[in-house]
This record gives C-alpha cells, sequence and structure tokens, in this order.
C-alpha cells in the first residue's frame, strides 16, 4: 500500500491547494472556518499526512467544490492516502517531541540554522556521522540514527524540498571528525551543496567574535502563509516552539545577526577550497 500512499497524498495535496487558491482563503482562514488548527491544515496540504474521507468532505464543502467526478477521484485518493508518515519505521529511536519536529520540518518551505560546534544534521555525510558515532560511548542503534538522518536529507535537500539556508561555524568546518578522506569527502559535498545551488550555506569565521547562540544549535522553520517554528537543542535539552512569539522572534534576530557575521558565499566557497587542499596532504 506504500506505493499508492506516495501518489495519493501527492494527488490530495495539489487539488486541495489549487482548490484553496481558487477560493481564495489563507490556510489560516481556512483552517479557522473548519475549526481546525493552522498545523492540521498545513501537513494536509504538505502531503505529509493521510487524510479521512470526513475531513476532505468538509474541506470540499468549504472550498466550493461540487462536481461528482472531482468529489469522488478526490474520495479514492484519500482512501489511498492511509499511511503512515516517512519516519515512522524509525519510531523505536525518535522522541515524541522529535517526531513532532519532523511533522513540522516536512511541511516546511524553508529551514534556516545554526550549530555551534558541529555540522548540522541536515548536511552530514555518512562516513562524517558514523565517525561521529565511533568517536562515542557503543550505541547498539547508530546505525538506525544514520539511516534516519541520511533518509531526513534525501528528503530535504530533493528538487523540490524546501530553501536551505545554514550558518557553519568554521570550528565546526575546520573540526577533525574522521580521516583526511572524510574530511575531503564532508567538505566537497558542502562545497557541491552551494555551487549546485542546492542550499545557501555561509560560514561564521572565527573573527566574528561572541554572539548570542554559542551554546546551542537552532532551527527555524517558514511556512508560506504562518509563522516560523522554533527548534532548539542545547544544554537544556531540546524545544521546538510556535506559540511563544518573543522566544521565537529573539532566534529570528539571532540568525539575522549570524547571517550578517558569516562569510559571502564565495568567501564559503575558497575557505572550503583551502581546507580540502590541507586534507590532501
Amino acid at each position: 500500500m506504500e506505493g499508492d500512499t506516495r501518489i495519493a497524498r501527492p494527488k490530495l495535496r495539489l487539488a486541495l491547494k489549487a482548490a484553496r487558491d481558487k477560493r481564495g482563503p489563507t490556510q489560516r482562514e481556512a483552517a479557522e472556518a473548519l475549526e481546525w488548527s493552522l498545523s492540521k491544515l498545513i501537513r494536509i496540504e504538505a502531503g505529509t499526512v493521510s487524510l479521512s474521507v470526513t475531513d476532505l468532505r468538509a474541506m470540499l464543502q468549504e472550498y466550493g467544490v461540487e462536481d461528482p467526478a472531482a468529489v469522488a477521484e478526490l474520495e479514492e485518493a484519500a482512501r489511498g492516502s492511509k499511511g503512515q508518515s516517512w519516519w515512522s519505521e524509525y519510531n523505536d529511536i525518535i522522541s515524541q517531541m522529535f517526531s513532532q519536529y519532523l511533522g513540522y520540518e516536512s511541511a516546511a518551505n524553508s529551514i534556516r540554522g545554526y550549530h555551534p560546534s558541529l555540522i548540522p544534521g541536515h548536511l552530514q555525510t555518512v562516513d562524517y556521522v558514523t565517525a561521529l558515532f565511533e568517536a562515542s560511548q557503543p550505541n547498539p542503534k547508530a546505525q538506525r540514527i544514520i539511516d534516519l538522518r541520511i533518509a531526513r536529507q534525501e528528503r530535504i535537500l530533493q528538487e523540490d524540498g524546501p530553501r536551505v539556508e545554514m550558518i557553519l561555524d568554521e570550528a565546526a568546518l575546520r573540526r577533525q571528525v574522521g580521516g583526511p578522506a572524510t574530511m575531503r569527502r564532508r567538505l566537497s559535498f558542502l562545497k557541491g551543496l552551494i555551487t549546485e545551488h542546492r542550499a545557501v550555506l555561509r560560514v561564521l569565521p572565527f573573527t566574528a567574535g561572541a554572539h548570542d547562540s554559542l551554546d546551542s544549535s537552532f532551527f527555524l522553520l517558514g511556512f508560506q502563509e504562518d509563522e516560523d517554528v522554533l527548534y532548539v537543542a542545547g544544554p537544556g535539552g531540546t524545544l521546538t516552539n510556535r506559540d511563544d512569539r518573543e522566544l521565537v522572534a529573539r532566534y529570528q534576530e539571532c540568525f539575522e545577526d549570524l547571517r550578517n557575521k558569516a562569510l559571502t558565499e564565495d568567501e564559503t566557497v575558497a575557505l572550503i577550497d583551502e581546507l580540502i587542499d590541507v586534507h590532501r596532504t
């Protein structure tokens, strides 16, 4: 049934978004009219959750879709959309909080982020993350975590994925994780993302000095018609937040500050080339 799910959900996503666009309401207005949470509507339009026939009929009624043939076709697609999220096979290694975050991430139009000491998980190569696990205590689920991280990366960096913009700390870029070959592959991968315009990556140099996010990584998930969702991981644990607008605004300002202090993309590529040469010797 997995093949049917992959076909049905995109079909529903495109049809329902087109119907809402034709009718005119924003996602927020449509969600309010349906008495749903905005996140529910966002996930349905992103194709990341299944849709019951009852909910579909409510949406079609709200959007004024009455053609019997069209309604019947979409109801059949809704029946075929039943299935679990792509990360459900990794539920044994994912916390409920991270599962919630992945739901938001899968529906996001953009992902902005920063990590003070590592290459963000979205951008890690297999040998890089493997070397990270080898440096810590043995973890019987390490390979499962690596598989999840790479599966997530493939979805984020696909052609129609979200816009990805990351600030890479110079410390993370220079830190030797694995041997020279691992370093070269990691750096070449990052360079390729930049030169192929698959992501916007810029290095925060050591000369930028102190800033407001030295002790935590954070990511801001952007949506076309909704406020950012914030994900923070640091000494105090993890937090996914969309309701504390003051806290979200603080991290939005933090990202702008990091962006202003970062190297340009051309300067970033030049630094990466320099480091690749260093690890050839």
